[in-house]
């Protein structure tokens, strides 16, 4: 029993270190990405970035979304999702629209702007989640894989409802939800982690010299086949190859994850902070200039370096203290309108 439980800390530890160094690649991510067709090796690293960053994200996810998905706490999440996501899509589109006068984003509810898509696609993940509750691990992954193949075909633009990307991702999702941190443990051993990570940087070689004709919407996962100019009937192959892309991305990036608990741990505690405050950041940085003054690898270095503070500073637990009624509002008064609600019908 003792040593389930260590094994369970620390799998909850290297998970928190991983949540922590991909919230870094997303504000870095977001950060370069008006550089990307300036400069060569920030386009490879942008697209090193995309090959793991989302995936793993999602992953991730679903890793601890099995404690809180069924019952009480599952509604409370759900509740609470639901909330974020119509507190900070009312808050960006406000902004972009009085103040940064950013055009061509589609301002609906049912569109989730940029980043949000990940709250709207993490509230379908756990009700499908509670509809394949009966199914096998293999049943599940089938299904997943196929609806991530096949959303593609649809004849619409992806982004509304975000359905694209939540069946897209979902795989990672029931890969994480039905993560085995003792298996993985068995296998990533000292050598087996070090050629890991060794491939990982191998990538973002290659990726830096010969990726600049890779069409980034593949990576995004929020376009359909039509939307990527693929149409034709076995565009869904190029998705299957992208899936083997992002795995072998993923379990590379794996390898530079530590497995100790350390600063970085209880900075993992605090990424939802860092995912829905960032890209105010982001977005002010965007309309104040600043990238015609960056032409050149020092300037992009300390651009990278610049998001990476920014990332501790969200991170800290004065910024929760801050902040928490607003990116964790609580759903209790809504339960009790739930539980009155039923009462009143009963």
């Amino acid at each position: 029993m003792v040593g389930e439980n260590s094994l369970e800390t620390r799998g909850e530890t290297f998970f928190l270190n991983l949540r922590f160094m991909l919230i870094i690649t997303v504000f870095a991510g977001n950060a370069i990405e008006p550089l990307i067709n300036k400069m060569s090796g920030i386009h490879g690293l942008y697209m090193w970035i995309f090959s793991f960053h989302m995936p793993l994200f999602v992953l991730v996810t679903g890793y601890f979304a099995r404690k809180s998905l069924a019952g009480t706490t599952g509604r409370k999440m759900l509740l609470q999702i639901g909330l974020q996501y119509l507190i900070f899509q009312s808050l960006y589109s406000a902004l972009d629209i009085s103040l940064f006068h950013v055009s061509n984003i589609q301002h609906s509810i049912f569109a989730p702007y940029l980043l949000l898509w990940f709250l709207a696609s993490h509230a379908c993940w756990r009700l499908l989640m509670l509809g394949m509750s009966r199914w096998s691990i293999t049943a599940k992954l089938l299904f997943a894989v196929t609806a991530g193949v096949a959303v593609g075909y649809l004849q619409l633009d992806g982004v509304w409802f975000s359905i694209s990307r939540t069946f897209v991702y979902l795989p990672f999702f029931i890969i994480g939800y039905h993560f085995s941190f003792e298996t993985f443990v068995k296998l990533y051993q000292k050598y087996i982690k070090i050629f890991a990570a060794a491939a990982s940087i191998l990538l973002l070689a290659v990726m830096a010299a010969w990726g600049a004709g890779f069409p980034f919407g593949w990576l995004y996962g929020s376009m359909t086949y039509m939307q990527l100019d693929a149409n034709v009937w076995y565009a869904g192959v190029y998705r299957l190859g992208l899936y083997g892309l992002q795995i072998v991305a993923s379990l590379a990036f794996l390898g530079l994850v530590p497995y100790g608990a350390s600063r970085m741990t209880d900075w993992g505690r605090r990424t939802l902070y860092v995912f829905l405050l960032h890209g105010f950041i982001v977005r002010l940085a965007a309309v104040s200039g600043i990238y015609t003054y960056i032409g050149n690898a020092a300037g992009a270095v300390v651009l990278l370096l610049t998001a990476v503070l920014f990332t501790v500073l969200l991170a800290q637990p004065s910024v929760k203290r801050l902040f928490h009624p607003l990116v964790e509002p609580s759903v209790d008064w809504m339960i009790t309108l739930q539980r009155a609600a039923l009462r009143r019908t009963l």
